[in-house]
């Protein structure tokens, strides 16, 4: 079994079911990602553009994106916590998953994947 696999599946719940839960959604939005393990999480790229990771900290899951500065649609829902580039979905239990608005955010990081960062 892959590490990032491992890490799902060693997570307590709810925090399993909504890890497998969202990674369906990402292999069947973005069928050409991989999923790999970098920094001890689960990141999800295309080619070497990182899509998001998924991080079960401080009693929520976090599902990062990496070129959210790019995004227009739903970044109301997004949490910066003092982080400069990087934004996520946080999520405590299962049903806080709005698979609209998480596909939706999904397709922006799949069009921004290869931008740059804004270093104003």
């Amino acid at each position: 079994m892959k590490p990032a696999e491992e890490y799902i599946l060693n997570q307590s719940e709810p925090f399993k079911s909504m890890l497998l839960h969202l990674q369906v959604v990402i292999e069947s939005t973005l069928p050409e990602v991989e999923l790999l393990f970098k920094w001890k999480v689960p990141f999800y790229y295309i080619g070497k553009s990182p899509i998001c990771y998924l991080n079960v900290t401080k009693g929520y899951l976090d599902v990062g994106f990496w070129n959210a500065q790019y995004f227009t649609d739903h970044v109301d829902k997004l949490e910066a916590d003092k982080r400069k580039y990087v934004k996520s979905l946080r999520y405590r239990k299962p049903e806080e998953i709005d698979e609209e608005v998480f596909v939706a955010i999904l397709q922006q990081a799949y069009i921004y994947r290869k931008e740059k960062f804004i270093t104003n």
